[in-house]
């Protein structure tokens, strides 16, 4: 058995801006053996798709312990390093937060995300700074990827949101965060520009009509994210073979699924 310190240890090692960490990300203890077993180096949750999986509603709408409860389940499910997207914290304040990081790290993960969404930057840099001392007092170089929301949720002015991204991504890591993780982006100049102006590993979220992982990386990207794009995918894919069955009586939807003899064997490993 790995340890979760070595684990922990190899997760941040996988961060190589040039050569991004590409991550599938998962919402069930299922998608995270399907794709662990691709190859994928460590899995990384989607807050939306385990909210929706849950059967609640993304941004902090879903219950501190249902997610906790699904954390635990994945990370016992795969053998690779897993990071937890926890949105702002599951928690009403710094401490909030740092309960929350506490019982992630308890539950096994070694990487967080926590957004800042419309949050004034001082206010979630406290946050930032109570995950990383929940972390060092449990022992675990946590990965802490701070996510910004400037550009995702078009705040401010278009002209100063690259100097707000970099000036919220600088308070952030004096804060303790380990990399940095800015959806909503995905022009080649811009991407550029933040790799160059910020001091630690960039994460950038992708999908259909983005650059691809290797394009991502010449532009000095460390890790490329799908979000919630695959529990999408999968939730089009149940209306399409619901509509379909309702509409014309047809199965043609499911004909790419995985067998099931494949998947069953999986979920025995």
């Amino acid at each position: 058995m790995t340890s979760q310190h070595d684990l922990a240890v190899r997760f941040r090692d996988l961060h190589i801006p040039g050569r991004p960490l590409a991550l599938a990300n998962a919402w069930d203890a299922a998608s995270a053996r399907v794709v662990a077993a691709s190859s994928a180096p460590a899995v990384a949750t989607t807050s939306a798709g385990v909210a929706w999986g849950l059967g609640a509603a993304d941004g902090d709408r879903l219950d501190r312990e249902a997610a906790l409860g699904l954390i635990r389940r994945v990370v016992a499910a795969v053998e690779v390093p897993v990071t937890a997207d926890i949105e702002s914290g599951f928690g009403a304040d710094a401490d909030g937060v740092a309960e929350t990081v506490a019982a992630v790290i308890a539950a096994g993960a070694v990487g967080v995300n926590i957004e800042d969404g419309r949050r004034e930057p001082a206010e979630h840099a406290e946050r930032i700074a109570a995950a990383r001392r929940a972390a060092d007092a449990a022992g675990l170089p946590l990965y802490v990827n701070a996510r910004i929301d400037v550009f995702l949720f078009g705040l401010g002015a278009p002209e100063t949101r690259l100097t707000e991204t970099l000036d919220r991504a600088e308070r952030y890591l004096a804060a303790g965060a380990s990399g940095i993780f800015v959806p909503g982006v995905v022009a080649p100049d811009t991407v550029t520009a933040l790799a160059k102006g910020i001091d630690a590993p960039l994460n950038i979220l992708a999908g259909p009509g983005a650059p691809t992982v290797a394009e991502l990386g010449a532009l000095g990207v460390a890790r490329v994210s799908l979000g919630s794009a695959v529990a999408e995918a999968a939730y089009g894919l149940v209306r399409r073979a619901a509509e379909e069955l309702a509409a014309s009586g047809t199965y043609t939807a499911v004909a790419d699924a995985i067998a099931y003899g494949e998947l069953n064997d999986l979920m025995r490993s």
